[in-house]
């Protein structure tokens, strides 16, 4: 009787680690996929995001997806970030993508990799609205070739 007690116990120790492991982070996330696997330094993506919660703190992530021909270990982005009723604010990033001891930083499968880089060091607070974020690449490279897509994710800290 008291291995049969045991066993339910963990059972339902199980099941309780189970549904609490498997809760959602709150989060944002729009891309621009490019179907010839292509990047045009011309293209400037606009990405929006609806800010409800401004007391919680957020981290800010490029995120890419591209083939391991990718040319280079890093990516120069121009960054534009809009608050509500704030005007825009530009930034000229240098992100690395691969290093000489792990290679790609990011996961990958066959020959695609997904890179999920920060943005912004410390999670920050929004402003209540609509945060408009653009992207544009400044690589000397015009298409920038491999790519499949790009995009911004805005992730909910969780405390």
């Amino acid at each position: 009787m008291k291995g049969l007690i045991n066993k339910g116990i963990g059972i339902y120790m199980a099941i309780g680690l189970f549904l609490t492991s498997c809760q959602t982070i709150p989060l944002f996330e729009q891309t621009t996929i490019f179907p010839e696997h292509n990047w045009s330094a011309k293209q400037v993506d606009t990405y929006q995001f609806n800010i409800t919660d401004t007391s919680a703190l957020y981290k800010v992530y490029f995120v890419i997806r591209h083939h391991n021909a990718y040319h280079y270990k890093n990516i120069w982005l121009k960054l534009s970030i809009q608050l509500p009723n704030d005007s825009a604010t530009l930034q000229n990033l240098n992100l690395n993508m691969a290093d000489e001891a792990k290679g790609w930083l990011g996961t990958g499968m066959d020959d695609i990799f997904d890179q999920r880089i920060p943005l912004i060091n410390t999670p920050i607070h929004f402003k209540k609205g609509i945060t408009t974020f653009t992207l544009q690449h400044t690589m000397r490279e015009d298409p920038l070739q491999n790519i499949l897509s790009t995009g911004i994710r805005v992730e909910k800290v969780k405390l």
